[in-house]
């Protein structure tokens, strides 16, 4: 580049590089050794004060330990340049926790700089007392507070409101009554800018102390219009909330009509389940969409996890709202003033205040006057992209509880090409929910052209919402029912067998939906079944099969042609059972016993036998769901497979066994369509809405009329039925529903080995390890209770032993072999002998002597060339020293590659003198007394070709930066370098699985670090073990020996567990879980690692690292190091 003025690309980088960096601090991240920070701290002039404060804060930030120069950065605290005072402030922020004597000096300079002229000043002070987390401050900070929560300065009282949380963290139950009297001072200010502030600190503190926002509700009204945009958010919702605790529900809103309506619901439900019925199928668990506004209402106020529970597990009615807990919009003046102050709002330019706004008129606002907050909704819609997927969230929850208001409007959600999938989805639940007949042929014009999009996903996702509007509108169900017909049979023709699942997802949304038209009238579509069921031979998605089964054996008996067709499509299933997913062999078994309760007439005697046939081929199939479910009908029908037992049942109890079968074996297909449990039942505008759970911090609005009006005008708190000011609320969402577990999920291979490759004492094996088992002694694998397994890796228990003897399954069955079988039926004594169950329990793999093929990555400090035939090479070891906690252990070889020998060898540290003799004492560093490198024992002579070997002590700064050593041999001096490995800046920590489970529950988010690789190493392994016959190592042993092997030579850990789901098949290694601990050696805090690995065994595997760890720099440089490890290949490769 301009080779004729002698530039080159490279020179021109550097220089646009500098050019950039002038006028900025840039310089202050270059060099983090910087030597002349204390002079500059000392210096007379403030702007060498500044400079050194801000490489300080630069060091900061690159995650340096800079707290030694804390004493020299307190005495200037007293500073007259209010830059200076800035910069120290940041800085006693920073280390007050750490250096707590020290911060206390800085005392009385803040109680002094409360009292300056300069309002920055003062407000500074006061935030950095607060922010210094130390109790014995703590009546100090409430005296600054209560004074600066009526200072004159605007800046300085809205500084006293943010320091009100930071106050009552420190001591929450002796500041409680002082907090809410500052508390109550700041939300009668003048200032909006502090009310604002307050109703945070309000919300942080104490949310359910409504009665003060009593005493003060018509000024914070007043004031909302002028308060900040995030300010408005939050005091919008302590108003709304005193509202409802004060008033109750509007007799006008939505609330009202759902509230009564749900109850008289809920009432008729109750009393119909005392009724017994004698039909099959006249009971419905569902809940239909038009109750959608009801249940919304209920989940605003009781929380929707204990509202659903509630309704789904409690049988008899639930009290609906009393007459007392109402009010009128009309009569009663909080309301109005509420809806007065909020409608401006509508229309405000932050997007997240509309949404509050429209939150709070959905909830009180008459349902006359509801249609106001959709033109703002669909502008705010149209004009922010951002948050176009936040507001479409809240307006499909509008839309499904009153559909009306956004029917109009249906062209505002027509879907563009430009947006992303999610907002797109968003957008078809939306137009199915506000379909009318009037707008529907304009909505199934675009919905023609969604179906032809190339993203086949969106396609399916448009197949699910025209069969959601032909159920919504009856008018348009035969329109839709034969497009959809014609669609199936279109992209079976054309569907490209080895495309992913691009027609496939539209084939299964497809049936889906005729199935549930077809749900709405079955004998008037008995054709539509007959044809779904003969294209079983074209359609080979498993979800469509299953669901075509499905109705084949739900509605086996409507109509005069579906029952003359069940017995040759039962054989036509027997014959296809065993190349069938596991979804679909499910609904065979299902469908298989459905058909036998309604067989009547000659074909009777035919189906038994094709029912037979179909329960012994699912008795010996390799999935444990379907052996269990045929065993369990085997048994339920065994009277009415086998002849004899059909003479002795009478009508009755065959009407009763096949209403209990089915309840057992109803629809397992779990509906595309969202059920009335996975709608957003949370507040409009909050972030549980979005994540679909309730987020830190949510709550429910309180309960109505929970404040009462007591004689001398003010409010009590006084709640009815519990207490408002506990989380009575929220449930338990892991006791709220029972299930069974799912056993082919879970299987914990839990290593009993120690240590391994990280002993805390020189050489020893044994004091490493915790309970380490011998081959010899015991299986490798051994069986034990899975609710006991994590308790046992606590003690030296002994597992459960348990016959693991192969199980093999019988042959697949051909067609000759199907008709053979129906001629003549093999007897029960040969089928029962067949098979035996697999024994689903968790294993726990012992893997011994671990720690001696453990090999520590080793690294070339001086090479024979550069040291005149001396060659030195040093690993880390998983020694701890005893002299410090920062001191790391390293194995220093010495080998003499010359033809004489070498004298007088020793390592010391280049700050040190000549230091042959062992005795003098090495530099020590300026973080503490520790000695950058504790004195070696000298090598007197090194004889020719001989090794020798010593560990030394060394303490590196920092866990990335090398020191400086000096090598001395034959008097003569080699300057080397040492460089860290921060794998063993950590030591092994001991826990067990459940431990380590509750500790990294405690390290989310910003804590938590993951990144992924590729892991070959097992593979020459396993094609060892393959070529050499007489061993027999199972591939998961060596799978899980090899990724333990490379993780405790990378670093000094401690294997907690491996897990391994029992139900994985031979060759996958998909779900293996291996967990280690450790803590770093300089500050204790602890250091998770978990692995994940998925793949085939003998393919490279796919390896996800997780580390959870409270230090985040070293958390991530861990991390990199061990991806790192992972797919280089070791030495022995």
């Amino acid at each position: 580049m301009f080779p004729q003025f002698g530039a080159t690309a490279d020179s021109l980088s550097k220089a646009s590089t500098i050019v950039f960096r002038i006028g900025t601090d840039a310089h202050l991240y270059d060099d983090p050794d910087d030597v002349n920070i204390a002079p500059l701290l000392d210096s007379k002039f403030d702007s060498e004060k500044c400079e050194a404060l801000k490489r300080l804060l630069a060091l900061i930030a690159q995650g340096f330990d800079v707290s030694n120069f804390f004493p020299q950065v307190v005495k200037n605290v007293a500073s007259q340049s209010l830059e200076v005072k800035k910069l120290v402030y940041l800085y006693l922020l920073h280390y007050a926790e750490k250096r707590p004597n020290e911060a206390l000096l800085s005392i009385n300079c803040f109680q002094k700089d409360l009292g300056d002229t300069n309002p920055l000043v003062r407000a500074w002070a006061l935030r950095t007392m607060a922010g210094i987390r130390l109790h014995a401050i703590a009546p100090l900070v409430l005296v600054a507070v209560s004074k600066c929560a009526r200072d004159p300065s605007v800046y300085v009282r809205k500084c006293a409101a943010n320091a009100l949380p930071k106050l009552n963290d420190l001591r929450q139950d002796e500041n409680a009554s002082a907090i809410e009297e500052i508390m109550e001072i700041l939300l009668n200010d003048n200032s909006p800018g502090v009310v604002g502030a307050t109703a945070a600190a309000f919300n942080s503190i104490c949310p359910n102390n409504l009665t003060l926002i009593g005493r003060h509700y018509g000024r914070l009204c007043e004031i909302l219009l002028d308060v900040e945009e995030w300010g408005q958010i939050i005091l919008i919702g302590i108003l709304l909330r005193y509202v409802t605790a004060r008033h109750g529900l509007v007799k006008e809103s939505i609330m009202f009509s759902s509230s009564s309506t749900a109850s008289d619901l809920s009432r008729q439900e109750a009393s119909n389940r005392n009724t017994v019925s004698h039909e099959i199928g006249e009971v419905d668990d569902g809940i239909p969409e038009s109750n959608v506004a009801k249940v919304v209402s209920r989940s605003y106020i009781e929380g929707p996890d204990e509202y659903l529970s509630r309704t789904k597990y409690m049988d008899g009615a639930f009290p609906g709202p009393d007459d007392a807990s109402f009010t009128s919009a009309k009569s009663n003046d909080d309301v109005k003033i509420l809806l007065k102050c909020t409608s401006p709002l509508l229309w405000s330019h932050n997007s997240a205040v509309v949404l509050a706004a429209a939150g709070v008129h959905w909830i009180v606002a008459p349902k006359d006057d509801i249609e106001r907050i959709v033109k703002p909704l669909l502008f705010v819609l149209r004009s922010s992209t951002g948050s176009k997927y936040v507001v479409l969230c809240n307006i499909q929850v509008f839309a499904k509880a009153i559909p009306s208001i956004f029917a109009t409007y249906y062209e505002d959600f027509f879907i563009t090409t430009s947006e992303t999938y999610h907002i797109k989805a968003l957008k078809l639940d939306i137009l199915a929910s506000i379909a009318t007949d009037l707008s529907i042929p304009y909505i199934f014009q675009e919905f023609q052209d969604y179906i032809r999009d190339p993203d086949r996903r969106f396609a399916a996702d448009t197949v699910a919402a025209i069969g959601l509007c032909a159920q919504r509108l009856p008018n348009v169900a035969s329109f839709c029912l034969e497009g959809l017909l014609s669609l199936i049979r279109q992209e079976c023709l054309t569907k490209d067998t080895n495309a992913f699942d691009g027609g496939t997802g539209i084939v299964s949304q497809a049936v889906m939906s005729v199935k549930e038209i077809i749900k709405q009238d079955p004998p008037s579509h008995e054709k539509v079944i007959i044809q779904l069921v003969r294209s079983l031979d074209f359609i080979k998605e498993p979800a469509a099969r299953a669901i075509i089964i499905w109705m084949m054996g739900e509605y086996n008996s409507v109509g005069e042609i579906i029952p003359r067709t069940l017995t040759t499509v039962m054989m036509y299933l027997a014959h296809c059972f065993t190349s069938e997913a596991l979804e679909a062999k499910l609904q065979i078994v299902n469908a298989a016993a459905k058909v036998l309760l309604c067989a009547e007439g000659e074909d009777l005697e035919k189906i038994k036998k094709g029912v037979g046939f179909v329960l012994e081929l699912a008795k010996c199939d390799p999935n444990y769901d379907v052996r269990d479910r045929a065993r369990v009908l085997s048994e339920l029908l065994a009277g009415l497979v086998t002849p004899q037992g059909q003479d002795e049942r009478s009508t009755v109890i065959k009407k009763w066994l096949a209403h209990f079968l089915g309840k057992i074996v109803g629809n397992q297909r779990t509906p595309v369509y969202p059920e009335i449990s996975s709608y957003r039942f949370y507040l409009p505008g909050s972030l549980s809405q979005i994540v679909l759970h309730a987020a830190p911090g949510y709550e429910p609005l309180p309960k109505p009329c929970s404040l009462l009006l007591v004689d001398n005008g003010q409010c009590s708190s006084v709640v009815q039925g519990s207490d408002v000011s506990t989380d009575s609320y929220e449930t338990d969402d892991s006791n709220a529903y029972s299930g069974s577990v799912n056993e082919e999920s879970v299987s914990i291979y839990s290593s009993q080995r120690s240590v391994t490759g990280s002993s805390f004492s020189d050489g020893s094996e044994q004091s490493n390890s915790v309970s380490e088992v011998d081959e010899k002694d015991g299986p490798l694998v051994q069986l034990s209770d899975a609710g006991d397994a994590y308790k046992s890796q606590a003690a030296d228990a002994v597992g459960i032993h348990a016959d693991t003897g192969s199980h093999r399954m019988g042959e697949s069955t051909s067609k000759g072999g199907l008709e053979s079988w129906l001629n003549e039926q093999p007897s029960s004594s040969d089928t029962t002998s067949s098979q035996r169950d697999f024994l689903m329990t968790s294993g726990t793999i012992s893997i011994p002597d671990l720690s001696s093929r453990v090999k520590p990555k080793s690294y070339t400090l001086l090479d024979a060339a550069s040291g005149n035939g001396l060659k030195v090479d040093y690993s880390f070891t998983s020694r701890v020293s005893d002299m410090s906690s920062l001191l790391v252990c390293v194995e220093v070889s010495f080998l003499n590659c010359g033809s004489e020998p070498f004298s007088e060898v020793i390592l010391v540290d280049e700050g040190s003198t000549k230091g042959v003799d062992s005795t003098e004492p090495a530099l020590m560093s300026r973080e503490s007394n520790v000695p950058t490198l504790v004195p070696m024992e000298e090598i007197d002579v090194l004889e020719r070709g001989q090794m020798t070997k010593r560990v030394i002590e060394v303490h590196f700064h920092h866990h990335l930066l090398p020191i400086k050593l000096v090598l001395w041999c034959n008097g003569k001096k080699y300057p080397v370098k040492l460089r860290p490995d921060i794998g063993y800046f950590v030591k092994p920590l001991l826990m067990d699985i459940e431990a380590f489970r509750n500790k990294q529950a405690q390290l989310p988010g910003m804590f938590e670090y993951v990144r992924r690789c590729t892991f070959t190493e097992h593979i020459l392994v396993l094609n060892k073990e393959m070529s050499n016959s007489s061993l027999t190592k199972d591939a998961f042993v060596v799978i899980c020996e090899s990724v333990a092997l490379k993780m405790l030579s990378s670093a000094n850990l401690f294997l907690v567990s491996v897990e391994m789901p029992a139900g994985a098949e031979l060759d996958n290694v998909s779900g293996l879980c291996l967990r280690f601990s450790s803590e770093i050696l300089s500050s204790s805090v602890p250091c998770l690692i978990t692995i994940n690995v998925d793949g085939k065994s003998l393919e490279p595997l796919n390896v996800s690292v997780k580390v959870n760890c409270e230090e985040t720099v070293f958390g991530l440089n861990l991390l990199n190091r061990v991806v790192n490890f992972l797919v280089e290949p070791s030495s022995s490769c």
